[in-house]
This record gives structure tokens, sequence and C-alpha cells, in this order.
């Protein structure tokens, strides 16, 4: 009897304990997402492989956060991801799509708070923007209208006569979504009052006229990698890099944040929501993977751990959250509360 449930193992494949079964079929944490997160996700890693040498280390890829909900969402169970990074909320769509391949119970963990930073090389224009401007500039038909606009001072004469230039994030990054509502949007208002009411009347209206991004040239799709970003810049001292706040900050000797409406991006102005473009940064983690994946639990608390005002995370660019919000998702973690759908968009 035992050689017949062993030789249906082989052949049929056992259920791992992810999925209720018996012996997992992998004994390391997996992460997908956010390249923004990642360096933070990392260094946890980093950690708990320093408590114990023997432990595997968590394998973690910088997938951006919506191509890394559409692998946390395929299912429950050793072949998935245990974590989802994501520089943004997970929508009410993507929550459906997971709970369609069985992912239902999710923790939802506010890991800090991050800025959408614009960027120049420390030797660039010395440029300062708005929301407005940058809609403009980059906006795929600002006023419903093709963008025809070529040089910075085609949208506005206070503005040096450079090409419009932006290297930025995909459209699979939660980088990329964050930009389209905290910056475009907010400019298609200010261009555009009737706008924000469209928003609510027809949603495709509203993405087609202020947060589709042109297609030719001015906006420049660099991929996940961040420090590619970076890299363009000094290359190219006139163009303007978007990209997390970390980014920024880890490479402050090479580049220099641009101001937006007269606010730079630093630590202090995103941590109290002066910048306009500060945001959540999240991990989604599955219930199911806890008891099943060794050393997840031990995973969570690190980084609960890690992500205070004097926490190793902020080192890092990490932006500590309200202590409110800090407790809040401590709570998460120690709980194992699960995210209540209804709350999501």
């Amino acid at each position: 009897m035992l050689l017949a449930i062993s030789a249906a193992c082989v052949l049929g494949g056992c259920r791992d304990q992810a999925n209720g079964g018996g012996a997992g079929a992998r004994d390391q944490i997996s992460v997908v997402g956010s390249s923004t997160v990642y360096p933070f996700t990392t260094m946890v890693a980093e950690q708990l492989v320093a408590t114990d040498p023997d432990i595997p280390a968590p394998v973690i890829e910088s997938t951006g956060t919506g191509a890394g909900m559409k692998l946390f969402c395929a299912g429950v169970g050793a072949a998935h991801p245990d974590i989802e990074d994501a520089s943004r909320r997970i929508k009410a769509s993507e929550y459906r799509d997971c709970a369609a391949h069985g992912v239902k119970d999710i923790m939802e963990v506010q890991v800090g708070i991050d800025g959408i930073a614009f960027a120049e090389a420390k030797n660039g224009p010395k440029m300062a923007l708005t929301p407005a401007q940058l809609y403009l500039a980059l906006a795929a038909a600002p006023g419903g209208k093709p963008n025809t606009r070529r040089t910075w001072r085609d949208v506005d004469p206070a503005l040096p006569a450079i090409p419009i230039q932006v290297y930025g994030p995909p459209a699979t990054s939660g980088t990329r979504d964050a930009l389209a509502e905290l910056i475009l949007s907010k400019g298609c208002e200010q261009v555009d009052p009737a706008a924000h009411a469209l928003a609510a009347t027809n949603p495709d209206a509203h993405k087609a006229l202020c947060t589709r991004v042109r297609e030719d040239g001015a906006y420049i799709d660099a991929g996940e990698n961040d420090n590619l970003i970076v890299q363009k810049l000094q290359s190219n001292p006139d163009a303007i890099g978007v990209f997390g706040y970390s980014y920024l900050d880890e490479n402050a000797g090479a580049v220099t944040g641009v101001p937006i409406s007269g606010v730079a991006p630093t630590y202090a102005t995103i941590a109290d929501g002066r910048y306009p473009g500060s945001r959540p940064l999240y991990i989604y983690v599955k219930k199911a993977h806890l008891a099943a994946i060794p050393n997840l639990r031990t995973f969570l608390k690190l980084y609960v751990a890690s992500w205070g005002p004097d926490g190793p995370l902020v080192t890092r660019g990490l932006i500590a959250a309200p202590e409110a919000v800090r407790a809040r998702a401590a709570q998460v973690v120690a709980t194992e509360a699960v995210l209540d759908p209804a709350e999501l968009k």
C-alpha cells in the first residue's frame, strides 16, 4: 500500500501544503512585483538569511506591480508566489482575478510611503514643473487633440527650449499607475476643470483624455530597472527620469530631484504629504501560504521590525508611514487579518 501511495505521488503529483496537502514542494519564499518595493523586500530577505545561514534565500523578482499581480493571482500553492510587492493598492478587478483562481484570503500590509520622483542629472537644466505642465508634455491627447509639443518651451514659454524626453516606467508598473493618478490626472483637471466630472461619468474617456501617455518618443519606456534610468540621465543631461524616491535618494550624487509645484521630493515633503507624488507602498501575502512555506511568518515579522523611522529600511530609502498606519499594518501581520474586498476600487 505504501508503494502504491508513493507511485501515485510520482505519477500524479502530491498536493503541496499551501493547497492543504502534504509536504510542500518549495522551502524558499517567493516574491514578485514592484521595482520600487524590491530593494526593501530584498533588504528584509538579507536580514532573514543573516538570522540563520541554513535558511534558503528568498527569490525576489522585480516584475512591476501589474505583472506581479497576474503572477500572484494565478493560484495557491508552491508553483505560485507567496508575496506581491506593490507600489499602489490592489485593484478590485485584480482581486476578482485572484478569487477566480482560488486566491481569496489576502493580507494587505502597508510597509511605508514613497514618492514618484522626477529627477535630472546634476548638470541638467534645473527644471521646476507643475502637474499641468507635465500633463501637457506627456499626455497623448491633451485637450482631446494629438500632442504636437516637441520642446518644453512649447509647453510653457518660461521653460527651456530643449526636447521633451522623459524616461519612465512601463504600463505594467505601479509607478506608472501612480504617475497617471497623482500627477497627470491632476494636471489634466487643472487644464480642463470639466475633466474631474468625466472621471465619474465616462472613465474610459477620462483615461484617454487625462492619463494615456504619448508614444511618439517624448516619453521613453525604460523598463522596470530604475537604476537604468539613472544611467540614462547621466548620459543625457537634458532628459528627465521618473522613478521611486528611494532611487533618487540612493543616487543623490548623480541626480537631483525636480520640484513639482515648488516642492522638491525629499523625505520630509513626501512623509508629510506636501510633495504631490506621495503614495503608499504595500506587500500582499497569501494567508494560505503562511503555514506551508517555511520562515514566511518570520519574514513578515522582520518587515514589521524594520519599517520604523529608525529602522534599516529607511537607510535604503523607504519613508516611514505615520505611527497609526504602522500600528495597523503590524496588527494585520500579528493577527493574520485578511483584506475586505469591499474597500477596493
